[in-house]
């Protein structure tokens, strides 16, 4: 199958310098491109002279995870779409086991590998681990990470198993699914986009795989990190928008309406910790998500798929019943 590594790229040229050669060593099967959102250091210079068989795509702006990628992979042609984020290490083989299994299963519309963290090889890293959920209140974890509680690998997610969301870290998708689906949506920026574009895959009737055979090393928080208010302000307000898109509509308002009360507590919660900047993060999150509510509902798909939750609430299971690893809260 045609498979492109689309590479992302913001003012990144040190992660570039630094994790371009481990995909170009690594990646014979596949055409590698930077897709590059407008960026102002010396990206675009350093591939050209470094990397001449890189393909470069130039976007004209900074539209974020969500825009650059919808912009960008317009011009690229091929079966397979591995998008990959500056800041990930990729090992021996990693395509092979992704492209095996989107051949066997033509059902299976994305793929994530197995991601672990690049600091700390022998734990998962954050952002993806071993396959993602999200409980019936929007609050996505991952099999190996629940909220900031990170496992260790101890090869307890080797298998290859169906999840609910693959992490924008590393996504493999079919690409005539996300030209049906019109790719990400533009007004998440960035953040939870994926898991949206994944849920709205589950709508269309496909699956989405994780497949511990293909291993990467992510950094994380190298473009946003994790203290930073606006993250917070995104991660609240795009679950939000996420709900309304794609909830069925006899729970929507009634999910709507507890999570109200929860995103207050954790406002109440960063207060107490003295995080006032993250708790005025939250309040702006439901004041942007309440003026864009009525725009984002037109936004739902004719048929919204009752979905299985493997646990009511990571919440209660994380911070009342003491549940820190995956196998505790579902």
């Amino acid at each position: 199958m045609k498979i492109a590594v689309v590479i992302l790229n913001w003012n990144g040229v040190k992660l570039l310098e630094q994790f371009l050669p481990s995909v170009i060593q690594y990646s014979p099967e596949a055409t590698v491109y930077v897709a590059d959102n407008a960026s102002t250091d010396e990206s675009i210079e350093f591939v050209k002279n470094n990397y001449p068989t890189i393909k470069i795509v130039q976007n004209k702006s900074n539209q974020g995870f969500a825009g650059g990628y919808n912009d960008a992979l317009q011009h690229i042609d091929a079966e397979i779409y591995a998008l990959v984020n500056s800041d990930i290490e990729v090992t021996e083989n990693w395509l092979k086991p992704i492209l095996e299994t989107f051949e066997a299963e033509p059902e299976t519309a994305i793929i994530q590998p197995k991601i672990l963290d690049f600091k700390r090889k022998d734990y998962f890293e954050y952002a993806g681990a071993g396959g993602g959920f999200i409980d019936q209140f929007g609050y996505p974890f991952c099999r190996g990470r629940i909220f900031d509680t990170i496992e260790k690998d101890n090869g307890q997610y080797n298998d290859n198993t169906e999840i609910f969301w693959a992490s924008g870290a590393c996504f493999f998708i079919r690409s005539a699914v996300y030209k049906e689906l019109k790719g990400f949506d533009e007004d998440f920026f960035a953040h939870q986009e994926e898991i949206d574009l994944c849920w709205r895959t589950i709508n269309k009737g496909y699956k989405i795989k994780y497949n511990s055979e293909s291993i990467v090393y992510h950094v994380g928080g190298a473009t946003l990190q994790q203290s930073n208010p606006q993250k917070t302000f995104l991660n609240f307000r795009n679950s939000l928008l996420m709900l309304t898109k794609n909830l069925p509509q006899k729970t929507l308002f009634q999910v709507l309406i507890i999570r109200m009360l929860l995103d207050g507590v954790a406002g109440v919660k960063f207060i107490i910790e003295g995080q006032f900047a993250h708790c005025w993060a939250v309040i702006r999150a439901h004041f942007s998500f309440y003026a864009s509510f009525l725009k984002n509902y037109k936004k739902r798909q004719k048929n919204q798929v009752e979905i299985y939750f493997k646990t009511k609430s990571i919440v209660y299971g994380y911070y009342v019943k003491n549940g820190t690893v995956f196998a505790d809260v579902i």
